[in-house]
């Protein structure tokens, strides 16, 4: 039962040498083995890599290595396919990069490998990471391991299915508009998408460059710090990079939130929200009262345009991001009579059809005569976006909302409607393009026999958003909230697990 523990619990295990880095190495292989064939997680792993990597930790452990400067020794985490890892595969879940393998190692792989962690396998992803449901992958569709008729929601849905079915300790995502914490909501986990600038994206393949971050997805809270603490920090080698001192994020778990004081914005409470959602937040809400939280209602007037302002400036900046995959410098390449007819031939039979749209609407939004009138107008409405959350910050040390509007919905149910599927993220955009930092964590679940699919449940999630560079605080309001609630104890029902 390795496979299902935190990377406490494990590295505890490991230091008292009760257990080895290559028992958990073999664990988590073997339970990918009993159930990715019905969640499609994974889309490739390297068992004998993983390992040797294993055997190494524990001849590390063996020399009496140190747990506090190396603390996710032996653990093994994997990888969203748009993290680059030299000498493995790096597709994006995109026919375009063909079977592009990486020269170099990610900012992020670097810090994870100093660490001790064992790095294995990569997770499906929709397309570029455009996409909501992990449905928009060229390779395999990833599915809940809560209810496998359902999405487990995107674009990082690997990864969070893969910590929710117990197939590694730990993963990597990344998130752009809500892809950690949406998934992370939907599968039942902890998901992190830190500040802008806190975490190098030096080694992410791009897809919109001022809204991505990479985060981590863990079991509990405790393991989000550790693995946050991690992978942050200063990188020259990013330009958009922050300079600022990492914090020992484990030590602002203290389980006192006395005094803290959270904020309810109104125009969160829309009319498409799920009543059982709605229910379980409102209950999070009154518990974190019950610890000692103040809770008062605060306003982001501008919330109505997150999604617009969103889908201008995103597929803007991925119409100029995805430019370079065009059949010349490398990936997949499909001849034509001259170079514009290759280069047509190839993007199109390489690229899928979402991200197909996002391209042609970023490409028409910043064309001659369209620019000023939609991407300069949602710059500058995403500057009053921002402006909303730092003046309610006024106000309160962190704002509270419900992850996603909804519990995880049947796959292929919002696939020919973009608008619909868009709409899955309007409570996690925000933070992107303010660039604050935003957590969820199970608050509860959704019955889902009165949706007409068995007795299972389905997981909702708790959004905590806050200050710039305020993850202590998210943690620590996660944290105590986690440890005296039971619904991260709880386990998805797969066979043989």
């Amino acid at each position: 039962m390795l496979h299902r523990l935190t990377i406490s619990e494990l590295t505890a295990r490991l230091a008292r040498r009760e257990v080895s880095a290559r028992d958990a190495m073999q664990a988590c292989l073997d339970q990918v083995a009993r159930v990715d064939g019905d969640i499609k997680a994974f889309i490739s792993h390297n068992p004998a890599d993983a390992l040797a990597q294993a055997d190494a930790a524990d001849k590390s452990i063996a020399a009496g290595a140190d747990f506090s400067a190396q603390p996710l020794l032996g653990v093994p985490i994997a990888l969203k396919d748009v993290l680059a890892v030299k000498d493995q595969p790096l597709n994006c879940c995109s026919k375009i990069l063909g079977s592009f393998v990486s020269p170099y190692d990610a900012t992020v792989v670097t810090r994870l490998k100093a660490a001790g962690a064992v790095i294995f396998g990569r997770l499906n992803m929709d397309e570029f990471a455009m996409g909501s449901s992990t449905e928009n992958s060229a390779f395999q569709t990833t599915r809940n391991p809560w209810d496998t008729s359902r999405i487990p929601g995107g674009s990082s849905g690997g990864s969070a299915a893969a910590v929710a079915a117990d197939e590694c300790i730990a993963s990597l995502g990344s998130d752009t508009g809500g892809s950690i914490r949406q998934p992370a909501a939907l599968c039942g986990v902890v998901g992190m998408k830190p500040t802008y600038g806190r975490v190098s994206r030096y080694g992410l393949v791009a897809f919109a460059s001022s809204l991505d971050q990479i985060g981590p997805f863990t079991k509990d809270v405790r393991d989000a710090a550790t693995v946050l603490e991690v992978i942050s920090g200063h990188d020259p080698r990013d330009a958009t990079s922050i300079p600022q001192p990492v914090p020992r994020y484990t030590q602002a778990l203290t389980g006192d939130i006395r005094g803290l004081r959270l904020g309810l914005p109104k125009e969160f409470m829309v009319g498409g929200l799920d009543p059982e959602v709605k229910r379980a937040v409102d209950a999070a809400v009154t518990h974190l009262q019950s610890l000692g939280a103040t809770v008062q209602e605060v306003s982001l007037p501008h919330t109505d345009h997150d999604v617009a302002v969103y889908y201008i400036i995103a597929t803007a900046e991925a119409s100029a991001n995805l430019a370079r995959f065009d059949g010349v410098r490398y990936g997949a390449r499909v001849e034509g009579a001259d170079p514009l007819e290759m280069y047509g031939n190839t993007r199109g039979a390489g690229f899928g059809a979402e991200v197909k749209r996002r391209i042609i609407l970023g490409t028409y939004v910043l064309s001659s005569g369209y620019y000023d009138a939609y991407y300069l107008r949602a710059q500058k409405v995403r500057t009053l976006i921002r402006q909303d959350y730092l003046r309610a910050f006024e106000q309160v040390d962190a704002i509270v909302t419900p992850t996603t509007p909804t519990p995880a919905f049947r796959l292929g149910e919002k696939s020919g409607d973009p608008l619909q599927m868009y709409l899955s993220d309007i409570f996690t955009i925000g933070c992107n393009l303010a660039g604050i930092p935003g957590l969820s964590l199970p608050c509860g679940f959704a019955s889902n026999a009165e949706r007409g699919t068995g007795n299972a449940k389905l997981p909702i999630g708790l959004q905590l958003l806050g200050k710039p560079f305020g993850e202590e605080t998210l943690l620590r309001l996660a944290h105590a909230y986690e440890q005296s609630t039971p619904w991260h104890r709880e386990k998805p029902s797969l066979h043989a697990s």
